[in-house]
Order: structure tokens, then sequence, then C-alpha cells
């Protein structure tokens, strides 16, 4: 417990100052963060960083970071980054036949999957800060809310199991308590500082976040059951890996924006 605290402790005073200024080193910080993420999932499932498909997609992933947020280089070429990324798609295709299914296509697969997953994730964490210091915070509070939430619901209340082949502890009390939670604190954020024009779009977005967080969790869950790990990774000694902490944002947050959320 004294790791795990310490652990989150740190994290937060190398955090928070990226948080509050935002700009470039936060844009900068989530490519890490992605870089990082990315890793876990190629080592979960003992697959090499550094293969030809490992190592394009880590290219495609700071050049996607630089282009959108940095400087815009795509402008001056006759393709955008994702008809790039399409392109390298096709090119991993060839590329298992080349290595005579060294590599075949569920690993490519894998490892697009997992780009797109963590590229995307941590992107819309970007741009989700890129709007307003405040609505970075509006949805990190959804998060933290829905987990204690969902925690201290589920210990005194929760009976039935929401999804024991996937996650045993986690209860359907624990979920609906993680829901309550999340519009709470959503509407008194909003009450303390408006984002939204009505109440009713306060307790959808949260209600739907709260949804999708834990749907997150659940889905790092089972990526670690089908790789038999028990985290994500080792960076964070006594919470995991970066995976671990980051599931529910990354999963979350692009959905909000797909939807016009944020």
């Amino acid at each position: 417990m004294k790791q795990r605290v310490l652990t989150a402790v740190i994290g937060l005073l190398i955090f928070i100052p990226f948080i509050i200024y935002g700009q470039w080193p936060f844009v900068l910080a989530m490519g890490l963060l992605a870089t990082i993420g990315l890793h876990e999932l190629l080592r979960m499932n003992n697959m090499s960083w550094n293969s030809l498909p490992s190592l394009l997609c880590f290219v495609l992933l700071w050049g996607g970071y630089i282009d959108l947020f940095l400087v815009s280089f795509s402008s001056r070429l006759p393709f955008s980054i994702t008809e790039v990324a399409l392109l390298i798609a096709f090119v991993l295709l060839a590329y298992i036949v080349l290595v005579k299914n060294r590599i075949t296509y569920s690993d490519v697969a894998f490892i697009v999957l997992s780009f797109i997953y963590v590229s995307v994730g941590f992107a819309t964490v970007a741009e989700t800060r890129l709007l307003g210091l405040d609505y970075l915070l509006f949805v990190l509070l959804i998060i933290w809310f829905t987990d204690t939430g969902a925690y201290l619901v589920g210990r005194s209340l929760g009976k039935r199991k929401l999804w024991p082949e996937i996650s045993p502890k986690k209860t359907i009390a624990g979920f609906i308590g993680g829901i309550i939670s999340a519009i709470v604190i959503a509407l008194l954020f909003e009450m303390i500082h408006p984002l939204y024009d009505n109440i009713v779009s306060v307790i959808v977005i949260s209600f739907i976040g709260s949804i999708l967080a834990q749907i997150g969790d659940l889905v790092e869950s089972a990526l670690k059951r089908t790789y038999g790990v028990k985290d994500s990774g080792t960076i964070l000694p006594g919470h995991g890996g970066i995976l671990d902490r980051f599931d529910s944002l990354i999963f979350m947050l692009p959905f909000l924006h797909f939807l016009q959320f944020l």
C-alpha cells in the first residue's frame, strides 16, 4: 500500500505541471504515454517492439502526433496521415508474404488495432486539454468518482457479479454506484464552473462517460486475462503499467469526441 501511495504522489507531482501548462509539453507527454502503452500491449502478446510492423506503428504514432498538434507537414504533401496509415496497413499485409508467415495476419491485426487503440486514445486526451483545462478536469472527475463510487458501493452492497469471466470483483451494484457518483460530481462541477448549456446535457454526458469509463476498464481486464498477465506493465510500482492507469480515460474520450460531447 505504501508503495502504491508513493507512486501515486510522485506521479501526480510529475504530471500535474503538464496538465496545468498544456500546449506542446502536454502533447509530447501524451505521445510518450502512447508509446509506452503500445509497447506494453506488444509485450503482453510476446511480440517484439523492434520488428518492422511494430517500428512502422511507432513511427506513424509520432508522425501523427507531430502533424496533428505541433507542426503540420502533411498539408505540404499530396496525402494525409490517415492515408499514410492505410497505406502502411497494406504494406504490412505484403510483409506477411515477404517473411513467409514468420509474422502472421493475426500478429499484424493485433499490432494495428493496438496502435489505433492507444494512439487515438491518448490523442483525444491531448485534444481535450487543448479545448481547455476545465474540460479535461471535468472528464477526470467523472472517471475518479466512477471508480470511487463503484468501489464503495460494490464493497458494501455488491452481491451479483457484473462480468465474472472478465473481472471477478466488479458487481452490478458497483457499476450503478459508479454512474450515480459520476452524475453527482458532474452536476456539482457544472454548478461551480458551467461548461454546458443545460443540466440535461451534463447528466447525459456524465452518464455515458461513466459507462464508457467502466467498459474501458473491462477492456483492459479482458486483454490481460486473454494474454495471461496480471498488469499491463511494471513502470508504475504498485499500480502496474500505463494502460492500467489510463484505460478508462483513453477508451472514454474518443467516444465523447465522436459524439461531439467535447
